[in-house]
């Protein structure tokens, strides 16, 4: 991702385009095959110092390597740019980067949902205690909880995949204000569509038909609103583990190496820093989206340049966190850590409150009142609660079975059989594999 976007690449990319221009003014014998052979040779003689220093001169960093380029050109040099301006260049540029970006985080985003998927299949029968409010609510398994996060972010990579083959486009070759009259008068207004179809083709981009003198701002705000949609579900998972990392709880925990230190002050601690780090991240990228609606939004008329300078960070440092994040979130959901003991621990401890639900619906269907049922219920489950507080095993399976009312409707095995949290999960495993599956259907592994 660096690469992608590094100075060079970026200059190499401005003169990719400028060759592919005189390529096609050579089918309307505008240029010569020797001309553009001459710009081919030396398309790849990027030289940084000579084009800052004319940039230090004229103060315009594409005219500057536009003269650097045609200075190594003797033959092809003079007719380097004919009829273009420079966002003509930019932002052809600029799309053709936005578009191998996109390949390398769909990359990285197919590895992630492998990752969950392998998760999904290995857990999906795991009784676990789910949280509603931060508080423990009633039994799920831990490969359903997995499928959540999966769902998202598979739903994103559908966006994301849809952007990249079906919705990016370049500005095209359209001049100072969109109107294509510099390329009118050199190709004919007649042939104008056929120049740009040509341009296009060689450049193996689309371009938008109706532009300014950039293409719309627009594109870019739907961009990185998709990539913060990755980082919200990214940032949530990493919240998540934070949260079930914490000794109390105790259930899953990012990888943490034999020489790794979590503290200088602590030597026991056991940080979650990637998960951290993700959040952090997410964070930072969450704020794009607004920094690409305000470009959008207040670019007045044909074109104002108030975008430029923070579009210079935004576009790769966008990219750059994202990807981060994901490579940061395949160390872990690679290598997680499921402490089994405590996820019995905790559903063993809290497990027998959600049970209380089926023991009422139980005991109304064999004739009980509802109301009444409920309250005997509620007492008894707020006492062992108290119990819980102070430590002690979870006595509820115990009240409920010496209550005289409970056991008018429902005999001993049957309360205890009611209580067990490990029979509570619906369908969860079922559906939690059905989302495994989806991925593997895809056949996400080609793209990584």
């Amino acid at each position: 991702m660096r690469q992608v976007w590094s100075e060079s690449n970026k200059r190499r990319t401005w003169r990719k385009i400028w060759v592919a221009l005189a390529e096609v003014e050579s089918h309307f014998g505008l240029v010569t095959a020797e001309q553009v052979e001459d710009l081919k040779d030396h398309i790849d003689e990027i030289d940084l110092t000579r084009s800052a220093e004319i940039e230090a001169e004229i103060h315009h960093d594409l005219m500057a390597e536009l003269k650097t380029f045609a200075g190594q050109c003797v033959v092809g040099g003079s007719i380097l740019h004919l009829g273009a301006t420079s966002m003509d260049i930019e932002d052809n540029a600029d799309a053709l980067r936005l578009g191998t970006s996109l390949d390398l985080i769909l990359e990285k985003l197919s590895q992630v949902l492998l990752d969950l998927a392998r998760l999904i299949e290995v857990q999906a029968d795991t009784p676990m205690i789910a949280f509603t409010h931060l508080q423990p609510a009633e039994p799920s398994t831990l490969g359903y909880r997995f499928a959540g996060y999966t769902q998202d972010l598979l739903a994103d990579h559908q966006a994301l995949k849809r952007i990249r083959q079906d919705e990016l486009r370049g500005k095209g070759f359209k001049g100072a204000v969109g109107s294509r009259a510099s390329y009118g008068e050199l190709v004919g207004i007649e042939k104008l569509d056929d120049f740009e179809e040509q341009l296009s083709a060689t450049l193996g981009l689309d371009f938008f038909p109706i532009t300014t003198q950039t293409y719309p701002r627009r594109q870019e705000y739907v961009i990185f609103s998709a990539l913060a949609g990755v980082g919200g579900c990214l940032h949530k998972m990493a919240l998540d583990i934070r949260f079930l990392q914490s000794p109390p709880i105790g259930e899953i925990a990012e990888p943490f190496s034999q020489k790794q230190v979590g503290s200088s002050a602590m030597p026991f601690k056991r940080n979650p820093i990637n998960s951290e780090k993700i959040d952090s991240l997410g964070r930072y990228l969450a704020q794009f989206p607004r920094l690409a609606w305000d470009n959008y939004a207040n670019s007045m008329l044909e074109r104002t340049l108030d975008d430029s300078a923070n579009r210079r960070s935004l576009l790769p440092e966008a990219f750059l966190a994202l990807e981060e994040m994901l490579i940061t979130a395949h160390s872990i959901f690679g290598r997680l850590n499921i402490n089994g003991h405590a996820i019995q621990r905790n559903l063993a401890t809290f497990g027998p409150f959600a049970g209380t639900e089926r023991v009422l619906i139980a005991a109304v269907k064999s004739g009980a009142d509802r109301q009444l049922m409920h309250e005997i219920l509620r007492e008894h489950a707020m006492r062992a609660w108290q119990e819980v507080q102070t430590g002690k095993n979870n006595p509820l399976a115990d009240l409920l079975c010496q209550d005289k009312e409970v056991r008018k409707y429902l005999d001993v095995p049957e309360i205890k059989t009611l209580l067990e949290a490990s029979r509570h999960v619906g369908d969860c495993p079922a559906r939690a594999l059905a989302v495994a599956q989806s991925i593997r259907d895809l056949d996400l592994q080609g793209d990584t």
